[in-house]
């Protein structure tokens, strides 16, 4: 199969989504799961990309950040078929939603309905390095929570996929999220995923409904203490960085 086909095969698996369902749930609770967005082969494809260089932009080691501790690699651009397929085929989805979430919070941005039309807003403001990354964790590793900013303009929602198995390429290592609503205490969630199971998520924040209309809850992921094995994960941000 060439890149081409193989781009408008993962298109139309984007497509074939239940996304009124991941809306509702977008809405509800501020995450969907994908299952089975990604073949074994790509989630192992992507994960062994990790020690190619020629295909990223810069590497970051948590620790040396006080994020956690594991590294990650930003992509560099071209970004590889797979990523920049799902990049775009998720936005086309994600973009109707993400401007429905900033008229209910008074947010003037609206964004257009192609991805590329986005980066070159971006660009206009000074956002121009590619933020898609492949995360790398070990035994004791992890992620704290954190929100993935970037720059002034930001695309409120964004993905990640497990590229590795729970249970037999690792352990523990669990995706969770928080929640901070107004003079309440935070919340957390685990969010069960398998391999090739995509995670849509709020980069910052959302809308929630209360007794006196919309109110912004307060957003943050990160990812529990790997007990054993090693953990891949492809991350992706819709908005590009300063």
């Amino acid at each position: 199969m060439n890149a081409r086909t193989h781009a408008g095969g993962l298109s139309a698996r984007v497509d074939a989504y239940d996304w009124p369902a991941l809306d509702a749930a977008l809405d509800a609770r501020g995450y969907a799961i994908l299952e089975g967005l990604l073949p074994r082969e790509d989630c192992l494809t992507l994960a062994e990309m990790y020690d190619e260089p020629v295909h990223f932009r810069s590497r970051v080691h948590m620790a040396g950040h006080g994020f956690g501790r594991g590294e990650y690699r930003y992509f560099g651009y071209p970004l590889p078929h797979v990523v920049a397929t799902l990049r775009t085929a998720l936005y086309a989805r994600l973009y109707a939603m993400a401007n429905v979430w900033n008229g209910r919070l008074g947010v003037e941005r609206r964004y257009p309905p192609l991805h590329e039309a986005f980066l070159r807003d971006c660009r206009e403001v000074g956002q121009a390095r590619p933020t898609p990354l492949l995360l790398r964790y070990g035994a004791d590793d992890f992620n704290c929570l954190h929100q993935d900013v970037y720059g002034d303009l930001v695309f409120p929602l964004q993905a990640v996929v497990l590229l590795s198995e729970p249970g037999s390429d690792f352990g523990g290592g669990e995706l969770v999220l928080s929640e901070q609503r107004p003079r309440q205490q935070s919340r957390a969630e685990v969010v069960p995923l398998r391999q090739g199971d995509a995670a849509v998520f709020a980069v910052r924040y959302r809308p929630a409904r209360g007794a006196r209309g919309d109110h912004r809850v307060n957003m943050r992921h990160g990812v529990s203490r790997v007990r054993n094995g090693r953990r891949h994960a492809l991350g992706i941000i819709f908005h590009d960085a300063s």
